[in-house]
């Protein structure tokens, strides 16, 4: 036999071992795949990465994750998990409404507290989150692993905001969402839907005066460079949802099954150290970055007046969902009570 025919024996002795070790590990490790909707660093890149780390530090498998842009915009990457393409997103229910039409009472102005220590008890004792909504999420193929918040909603707009009437004729970007529009025609804007990769440019070319964002991600974002001016009107938390595709989850052993449940209570554990006091810490960088930055703070008296806006968006929310919804809206309500009562 030539030393070229020994090679080529050779060479497919070792692809053929090489193919059976591969089909071998491929039964005890797997290379999971896993989007989210944010920059790197941000809130979702921080939990996402901190799911990795404990995922591949207690077991054999691998974790791959892509961040905003890679694979699209929120509805991409949704639309790609439902699919079986990825294992795992994180979508807010910003966008996950209009699959989830229940999942848009986050965006009800008012409902949420806006101290910290008592949205972190929200999340984990609730039971409107913890048996209500993994529920709701299974009907569309979605395994519900953690829901969490982000940081308080601020609105950035093109001049100091205290009143609804102040409002008039501002075109306010909105995430893809119904009820979060009928948030912003309830306090006197107009409503614009963009996607998020459209908002930085529509601000500066002033096609839209203002947008909603936790602080962290308007300072990631840039976007105070062209829309100064930060109002904190209190009116809501950011909140967002990791989960799985179902068909996925339900093949897993129960020790994968385990290890994924584990790995995203790690990873909420480790986000919500991550939160405390990083609002405080982007807006010292927006203040840094610009010297044309505002800061308004609503007082008791001016929330008020926002605030009694706010039964509208309930109404539609239960126009939009109905009794299930209002079933939803009454734990939630219930829920919350406990918390504040503690």
């Amino acid at each position: 036999m030539s030393s070229t025919s020994k090679f080529k024996k050779l060479a497919g002795i070792s692809a053929l071992a090489l193919a059976g070790l591969t089909a071998a590990n491929a039964v005890n490790a797997a290379n999971w795949r896993y989007a989210h909707e944010e920059y790197e660093g941000d809130v979702q890149d921080v939990f996402a990465y901190k799911f990795k780390e404990y995922i591949e530090d207690n077991s054999d498998h691998t974790l791959q994750i892509y961040r905003f842009g890679e694979l699209g915009e929120s509805d991409d990457i949704m639309e790609q998990t439902q699919a079986g393409i990825l294992n795992f997103v994180n979508q807010s229910p910003g966008f996950t409404g209009s699959l989830i039409p229940e999942a848009q009472i986050f965006f009800i102005p008012y409902l949420m507290p806006t101290d910290m220590s008592t949205v972190i008890e929200f999340f984990r004792e609730s039971e409107a989150i913890n048996e209500d909504f993994p529920e709701l999420y299974s009907e569309k193929g979605l395994e519900l692993l953690k829901m969490y918040p982000e940081g308080e909603m601020v609105v950035t707009v093109d001049e100091p905001v205290t009143t609804p009437e102040e409002f008039s004729n501002k075109k306010i970007r909105v995430m893809t969402n119904p009820l979060l529009s009928e948030t912003y025609s309830a306090f006197g804007a107009t409503p614009t839907p963009l996607p998020w990769g459209e908002v930085y440019g529509a601000l500066q070319t002033n096609m839209i005066q203002g947008q909603e964002n936790p602080i962290f991600w308007i300072e990631s974002g840039g976007l105070y460079e062209v829309s100064p001016n930060l109002v904190f009107t209190g009116h809501g938390w950011f909140t967002t949802a990791m989960m799985a595709n179902q068909d996925f989850y339900n093949g897993l052993s129960d020790t994968d099954k385990k290890l994924v449940q584990d790995a995203a209570d790690y990873a909420f554990e480790k986000i919500i150290v991550h939160i405390d006091g990083l609002a405080d810490k982007a807006l010292e960088k927006i203040k840094a970055g610009s010297d044309e930055v505002t800061v308004t703070r609503l007082n008791d008296e001016q929330i008020e007046a926002f605030k009694a806006r706010s039964p509208q968006v309930e109404k539609k929310f239960i126009e939009m969902t109905g009794e299930r919804g209002k079933e939803l809206l009454g734990q939630f309500k219930e829920d919350l009570k406990e918390v504040q009562n503690d």
